[in-house]
């Protein structure tokens, strides 16, 4: 129950007054020891005598009536008229209204937002049936590091090139979510085609055949002699969207949880050791790892059992 801000009695205090009152302690007694006065104390015994212990709860201070209040009719051309594109301005000078009160009448629409004229369409989820009907391929940029020595006075010592850029290129197949990663030197497309061909062995060595590949636009992905590869080991190739990185959302939603759990789960003393942990965290995220969307069970579990890594 919320409680005014300058309430004296809460509800077992009210309780307390009824029965204080009922016991046969006189109003203005009892009210002087709760600190009230008598007519508030006659109120809270005359609302508990009509409705019972639900009579000294709060009420709303909403008027029964509000004559002036704007029609539900107006109200419904103003919402009308602002699902036309209409600003409020405009809205209110062809109403007969004012801003103010055109504008509260948005915020209860939940349409004073221009964004929430065109609200966002709704995300479909999608899962293949078997392992290996798809393969969600994805890269992220990563930086190399290394330590850093510091002189007394504060400045940097040692080198000061930057040390460069490495690739995480990861697979996640679309029904299991079993992934295979690798830290590569870069993004180029013989790189590419080399770890499509080391992730297709690393799931059929699980007993999955992969048939199809989903990928983003990046040059690599989109190059003749990538398509070539796929066409010679029966893959068929899709690009997602431009712009629409939530197509290839396993995927990407994998990176993430890479980075969190592996990447920045602790202070590296360098990226030599940051990419030393990638295969283990990989191993632990394909057998041990609680996956939500799979009933909190690890991916390995919808993979063939038979199989070994």
């Amino acid at each position: 129950m919320d409680i005014h801000q300058n309430a004296r009695l809460t509800l077992r205090s009210r309780e307390a007054l009824v029965e204080t009152v009922n016991g046969g302690l006189g109003f203005s007694r009892a009210a002087a020891s709760f600190h009230v006065t008598p007519k508030t104390a006659a109120k809270w015994v005359r609302r508990y005598q009509q409705e019972g212990t639900a009579g000294l709860r709060d009420r709303s201070s909403r008027p029964h009536r509000s004559p002036r209040a704007t029609s539900s009719s107006r109200a419904g051309l103003v919402i009308e008229l602002r699902r036309e594109h209409r600003p409020a301005y405009q809205i209110a000078k062809s109403t007969g209204l004012s801003p103010a009160t055109v504008s509260r009448i948005l915020r209860r629409a939940r349409l004073s937002r221009w964004r929430d004229l065109h609200p966002r369409p709704p995300v479909v989820r999608y899962e293949h049936p078997f392992p290996g009907d798809l393969l969600h391929l994805d890269i992220k940029g990563m930086t190399r590091f290394q330590q850093v020595s510091w002189r007394g006075d504060g400045r940097r010592r040692g080198q000061h090139k930057h040390p460069g850029w490495e690739a995480l290129h990861v697979a996640v197949d679309d029904h299991s979510r079993l992934a295979f990663t690798r830290i590569l030197p870069d993004q180029k497309t013989d790189t590419t085609i080399a770890f499509l061909k080391d992730a297709v062995d690393f799931f059929a060595r699980h007993g999955i055949t992969v048939r199809a590949l989903l990928t983003d636009n990046g040059s690599c992905y989109r190059s003749h002699q990538f398509h070539r590869v796929c066409f010679h080991m029966g893959l068929k190739h899709r690009r997602t969207r431009p712009y629409s990185p939530q197509t290839n959302g396993k995927a990407e939603r994998f990176i993430q949880t890479a980075l969190r759990e592996w990447a920045y789960a602790t202070h590296w003393p360098d990226s030599d050791q940051r990419n030393l942990a990638l295969a283990p965290w990989t191993d632990y995220y394909n057998f041990v790892r609680p996956h939500g969307s799979l009933h909190y069970q690890p991916p390995i579990s919808r993979s063939d059992p038979g199989t070994t890594s």
